[in-house]
């Protein structure tokens, strides 16, 4: 099936086509039927240009990318039951709701969960992590490749194409990183935010 840009596209050339043909025949020109075709041929390049723009500016879908990284879920066996669980239960949610590829909870200078893709390296908070607990306020990198000392988070997971980093007040993070570029909506980073302040809430009894 076309898609609408595509019938516009269509439609404009067609209407286009038909106006240069009924110049091309016509044995007698006067200044109306001069006006008119030019009317028409204007208003058919216009919906041709319209059907390309809107073919330009249409969203492409994000690309996965091939992350490395093993399926894994680690958490921390000091913790209660109940933080184990809502641990379990929200981190679960936020893989499948959301674009996240790999979650990291860093607790009281320790990680306390991965899951998702993980490795196994140890994960120190560098300079963006820094920033996001000294102004207490979610950060997101939609596109890592823009941003100096994404190297810090190839401890949580080599080459993350998108993390969303949100601090758990000056105790500890929430580190989320996502599948492809541009992959976390507003409406991700709200779910994020609002589970890491309940997590906040739970270890911080």
């Amino acid at each position: 099936m076309y898609k609408i840009s595509n019938l516009v596209i269509v439609f404009g050339s067609f209407l286009l086509i038909l106006s240069i043909l009924n110049i091309a025949t016509t044995r007698e020109f006067n200044p109306s039927l001069v006006r008119a075709e030019t009317i028409s041929g204007i208003a058919s390049i216009v919906l041709i240009t319209i059907g390309y723009l809107w073919t330009e500016i249409k969203p492409k879908e994000p690309t996965k990318v091939i992350l490395k990284g093993k399926e894994g879920f680690v958490i921390n066996l000091d913790l209660t039951e109940q933080q184990k669980h809502e641990l379990a239960w929200g981190s679960q949610q936020i893989l499948t709701a959301t674009a996240a590829s790999t979650i990291l909870i860093y607790w009281d200078n320790k990680v306390i969960l991965r899951r998702g893709l993980i490795s196994n390296k140890k994960f120190i908070p560098g300079e963006i992590c820094k920033r996001a607990i000294k102004q207490k306020r979610l950060i997101s990198l939609v596109n890592t490749e823009l941003f100096p000392g994404k190297e810090e988070f190839d401890d949580v997971l080599e080459s993350l194409p998108a993390v969303i980093i949100y601090p758990l007040s000056d105790k500890g993070l929430t580190i989320v990183g996502g599948w492809s570029k541009r992959s976390f909506t507003n409406s991700d980073e709200k779910w994020i935010s609002g589970w890491s302040d309940k997590i906040f809430d739970l270890l911080n009894t």
